[in-house]
């Protein structure tokens, strides 16, 4: 007599999870997330090889990068040699780097919030308007050219 295999039951859980993983949402979110990374990169790049130069030869040819106290031990001549050597520093420069692509990220969403905010107000407003049905458009008009025979004047309707 040969056996049957048991059949699997999965746990409710895992088709919650199913359903969750699958929901616009999540999808809309992992892609947010993957072009966000993808712009970290772009601003990180305009930030140190476009902002940081510039800001640094406006305050005396200075770069950032290298602004750091060495906490113990002798003063490097760079970050790199310091970190090479392993001695312990408070790495300033890099902290301001961090704090300028900040600034840019933050400015650039604020316009692109800004931007889909009045699209999405413009959608509003075109929504709101109310939409005449096509019988009381008919009903305007017959009641516009009766009038017009009789020599009726009809009031603009009040909004």
């Amino acid at each position: 007599m040969a056996l049957k295999p048991a059949a699997l039951h999965a746990p409710g859980w895992i088709t919650e999870f199913r359903s969750f993983i699958m929901r616009g949402n999540v999808v809309d979110l992992a892609v947010g997330i993957i072009i966000g990374a993808a712009f970290t990169t772009i601003v990180q790049s305009l930030v140190k090889d476009i902002f940081t130069p510039l800001i640094g030869l406006v305050v005396g040819g200075i770069d950032f990068s290298n602004i750091f106290v060495t906490l113990k031990g002798p003063h490097y001549a760079t970050l790199a040699e310091a970190q090479k050597v392993g001695a312990p520093t408070l790495n300033i420069g890099v902290f301001l780097n961090a704090v300028i692509q900040f600034l840019i990220v933050s400015f650039a969403i604020f316009w692109v919030v800004k931007l889909l905010t009045r699209l999405h107000v413009r959608e509003e407003k075109k929504a709101e308007e109310p939409k005449t049905p096509n019988s009381e458009l008919l009903l305007a008009e017959i009641r516009d050219i009766l009038a017009h025979r009789e020599g009726l004047v009809i009031p603009p309707p009040a909004e």
